[in-house]
């Protein structure tokens, strides 16, 4: 939904929530969720004006579009019927997302290989389909949107140290998505930004990180030289066109686990000038005291599908495990630590946790902090609330039907962002 703020560049943001939430990896599974879920969210939040999407579509999905231009246009017809729009595409998990192990498989295809580069492609020619260009719908018209797609983060941090010239090659296959993304600009398409989300255990684990990698491979001589026979572009077209169409995506709960600080991380990034496409609002678990009580709660989040990467802090220093498992172990044998940080989705509008979890918090704070910065001086045009882990989060801390926990979301988020109620059913405001 389109939101009555505009970040620096007079872009007006929008806020939506992604459909990684919920299970669907051929199109007829997608297409169900958006007749089914995501219209009820609407009714809730957004009854009588636009509702915007961030729409996951696996690669067995996007082909399915591809493939049949006919399928996508009716697509695009029925959202302009129903009142829904596209901004922004979620190109992270490539495969199966939901049901069956993912772990750190989420990260293949990686920007190490060609067939990550593909996919994005792919992607990016379903969205510019899709994108808004010009009235649609009941309501205000959105005029020209720009779009985003998030994806992984270069690769798992395993594999690329057992890989020769990893950020190089990362780098080369990123300029190579970024010329697909100027080309169909260039041929009169919209403009899209991909999107680098940082997440811990891959190349690029922090902000800082994130934003050393684009300031050595990718925005310097050497790399708007190499983009510039891939797009016919001068030297100076290659390098702004490099800004226009490779930025990052700033995960709330990714940045709270690695124990940064909203105001510093806002800070780097702005003064980095590498532009962030979007922002996800998302919150994970904390452990504020590891006592033995506590750890006991937190193997009920130790599920087989996701990978829950734990950052441990011990007298200052910071200790990372791969999995919530691995930091358990770790725990038995004498290794606890200060504080835990865990990567493990929670509902945004969770304050704290019911009798029985009480030993754990979100990282509720750092999201609020977040979002009141946010508020003051947005930093991109698109809003994501992300909450995937929903399907093996224990019953306890679900707190409502999914499509009203969703719509809940979504109105602390807005009330965070824009004081003041949504919708005419949105679960109230914590």
């Amino acid at each position: 939904m389109k939101l009555p703020i505009s970040d620096s560049r007079g872009r007006p943001v929008h806020l939506t929530y992604c459909t990684n939430i919920h299970p669907g990896e051929t199109w007829p599974e997608v297409l169900e969720v958006v007749r089914s879920h995501v219209k009820a969210v609407k009714q809730r939040v957004s009854p009588h004006e636009p509702f915007g999407m961030g729409l996951r579509l696996s690669d067995r999905a996007v082909r399915t579009l591809i493939a049949a231009p006919d399928v996508l246009q009716d697509f695009r017809d029925e959202l302009d019927r129903e009142g829904l729009y596209v901004f922004t595409l979620n190109g992270f998990p490539y495969g199966p997302f939901h049901g069956q192990p993912v772990k750190e498989t989420v990260y293949r295809p990686d920007w190490l290989e060609p067939e990550r580069i593909s996919y994005t492609q792919r992607l990016a020619g379903v969205l510019a389909a899709l994108l808004p260009r010009g009235p649609r719908g009941p309501g205000p018209a959105l005029g020209l949107l720009e779009g985003s797609i998030s994806t992984v983060p270069g690769s798992f941090r395993g594999r690329a140290a057992a890989h020769g010239a990893a950020l190089a090659t990362i780098a080369e296959n990123l300029r190579m998505a970024a010329a697909t993304l100027a080309r169909i600009r260039a041929d009169g398409g919209p403009t899209m930004g991909l999107a680098l989300e940082p997440e811990p255990h891959c190349v690029l684990e922090t902000t800082a990180e994130a934003v050393r990698f684009f300031e050595q491979h990718l925005y310097t001589e050497a790399s708007v030289r190499a983009f510039q026979p891939l797009t016919g572009m001068s030297r100076v077209e290659a390098a702004e066109a490099l800004h226009r169409h490779l930025g990052l995506c700033l995960d709330a709960c990714h940045a709270a686990v690695e124990y940064e600080a909203p105001d510093e991380t806002l800070a780097l990034l702005k003064k980095s000038a590498i532009p962030v496409f979007k922002l996800q609002v998302s919150a994970g678990l904390r452990v504020p005291v590891p006592s033995a009580r506590a750890l006991a709660v937190l193997q009920e989040f130790a599920d087989g599908v996701y990978l829950h990467q734990t950052v441990v802090s011990r007298g200052g220093a910071l200790v990372r495990h791969l999995d919530l498992p691995d930091a358990l172990a770790a725990a038995g044998a004498g290794d606890i630590g200060d504080e835990w940080r865990i990567h493990y989705h929670v509902p945004v509008f969770t304050n704290e946790f019911s009798e029985g979890f009480s030993r754990l918090e979100p990282t509720s704070a750092f999201l609020k902090e977040l979002l009141t910065l946010f508020s003051r001086e947005p930093l991109c045009p698109h809003v994501e609330v992300e909450t995937y882990t929903w399907d093996v989060l224990p019953e306890a801390l679900r707190g409502a039907p999914l499509d009203d926990a969703i719509a809940r979301e979504l109105a602390f988020t807005h009330n965070a962002l824009v004081p003041g109620r949504i919708g005419e059913d949105a679960g109230g405001m914590p």
